[in-house]
C-alpha cells in the first residue's frame, strides 16, 4: 500500500530494509549516531543493527574511505555518508586511487562496493565550503558512477542499484530535497537494475528541458506557466549523472531540436551539461534547430550573504527568460508573484543552517 514519504523517511526505511537482507551491508560515517541522525536518515540504525555495524568515526576522511575500501575487498558492503560533499575532498586519494581503480588494477579479481552519500548543502550559513556541488569531479573519475535523484522513489531505487552494482557509487543528496514528499509503496520489492536511466517527468514537442536533483524542482515550480502559455515541453530528469542516459536525451531533442539544460554545478566549463551538448553533436551535428541554452551557477564560490545568494542560484525567472529566447515567445507571467520566491530556504518549515 502506498504511503506520502520524505525524501529522509524512504533513505532511512530504505537503509532498514536492505540491511536485513543482507547482514554484510555496514554504514559509518561522522555524526551517524548523533541525535539528529544525518537529519533522519540513519534514525534508529545503531539500535536495530548494534555498533559492529552502525558506527561513528574520527574526523579523517580519507583514512574513513581507506578503511571502506578494505572492509569491501573482505567482502563487506560499506555505506559512508558525509553531511556535506565538501568534507569529502579530504578523501579524494583513497576515492581516486584505491577505490576507483581497484578492479582495473587488479584484471577484474576484485571489485570495490562502495556506496558514498555526499549532502550538498544551500541557503543560510552555508557559504562557500558548505555548499559545493563537485559532481563533474567524480564524473571525470573511470570507474566511478554517480548518481543524483530528486525523488523519493528514485533514490530509494537509488539506493538498491548501487549496493548491487560491482564497483564505487557516488551517491549526491541535495539537502533541499530531505522534506520532498511523495506516495510510495515502500513494501513493493525493487529488482536491481543498471544505473544510467533517466526518466521523463512530462512528454512535449516544442522544447526540451534536462534537468537533476533539486533543479527539477525548480522546473516544476513553473510547470503552470508553461503550460498557461502553451508550451508543449518536454522534462528529463536525469537521474544518473554517469552514466548519462543519452539515447533518451537524444530521442527527445530529435523531436524538439531545442534544449535547456539546468546544471546544478558551478560553470558550463568542463559541466555534465557541456558534456550533453558535446555528445548531442558528436551524434548528430543537425540536431539542433536553435543553439541549446545551459544555465549553471556562476564561476564563483558560492556566497555566504543573504542578499547575494539570491543572485548566485538559477530563479525561475532566469529559467523563463531562457525558455523566452528559445522559442522565440513572449512568456506571461506575474513577475511580482516569482519574486517573492524563497530563495534561502527550501519552505517556512526548513529548520537550517543544516
Amino acid at each position: 500500500m502506498k504511503k506520502t514519504l520524505s525524501f529522509t523517511d524512504v533513505l532511512n526505511l530504505t537503509f532498514i530494509e536492505q540491511m536485513k537482507k543482507n547482514s554484510r551491508i555496514i554504514s559509518f560515517g561522522l555524526g551517524i549516531d548523533d541525535p539528529k541522525n544525518i537529519f533522519g536518515t540513519t534514525k534508529n540504525l545503531q539500535k536495530k543493527f548494534g555498533l559492529n555495524r552502525i558506527f561513528d568515526t574520527p574526523t579523517s576522511e580519507n583514512a574513513m574511505t581507506g578503511i571502506g575500501v578494505g572492509l569491501s575487498l573482505d567482502g563487506f558492503i560499506p555505506i559512508m555518508v558525509h553531511q556535506r560533499l565538501d568534507f569529502f575532498l579530504l578523501a579524494m586519494d583513497q576515492l581516486v586511487n584505491s577505490a576507483a581503480k581497484w578492479k582495473y588494477m587488479f584484471g577484474g579479481g576484485n571489485n570495490v562496493k562502495m556506496l558514498i552519500r555526499l549532502i550538498i548543502g544551500r541557503g543560510w550559513g552555508q557559504g562557500p565550503t558548505h555548499s559545493q556541488n563537485l559532481q563533474t569531479w567524480f564524473a571525470h573519475v573511470p570507474g566511478l558512477k554517480v548518481v543524483s535523484p530528486t525523488f523519493p522513489s528514485d533514490a530509494r531505487k537509488g539506493i538498491v542499484n548501487a549496493i548491487n552494482e560491482n564497483g564505487p557509487v557516488i551517491f549526491l543528496e541535495h539537502r533541499w530535497l530531505h522534506s520532498l514528499k511523495e506516495k510510495i509503496d515502500i513494501g513493493k520489492k525493487i529488482k536491481p537494475s543498471r544505473i544510467g536511466k533517466g526518466r521523463i517527468l512530462k512528454s512535449g514537442s516544442d522544447l526540451t528541458i534536462i534537468s537533476h536533483s533539486y533543479s527539477t524542482i525548480e522546473i516544476l515550480k513553473i510547470y503552470k506557466i508553461l503550460n498557461d502559455n502553451k508550451i508543449k515541453f518536454e522534462h528529463i530528469d536525469l537521474v544518473s549523472l554517469k552514466p548519462l542516459d543519452i539515447n533518451l536525451i537524444k530521442k527527445s531533442v530529435s523531436k524538439t531540436g531545442k534544449l535547456l539544460i539546468l546544471d546544478n554545478s558551478s560553470t558550463s566549463f568542463c559541466s555534465i551539461g557541456s558534456e550533453i551538448i558535446s555528445q548531442l553533436i558528436r551524434i548528430n551535428k543537425n540536431i539542433f534547430k536553435k543553439e541549446p541554452n545551459l544555465l549553471t551557477l556562476p564561476d564563483l564560490p558560492s556566497p555566504t550573504s543573504h542578499y547575494l545568494s539570491k543572485e548566485f542560484y538559477i530563479s525561475s525567472e532566469k529559467i523563463l527568460a531562457s525558455i523566452s529566447k528559445l522559442l522565440s515567445k513572449k512568456i506571461k507571467f506575474n513577475k511580482q508573484i516569482l519574486r517573492k520566491e524563497l530563495h534561502d530556504i527550501p519552505n517556512q518549515e526548513f529548520k537550517g543552517p543544516f
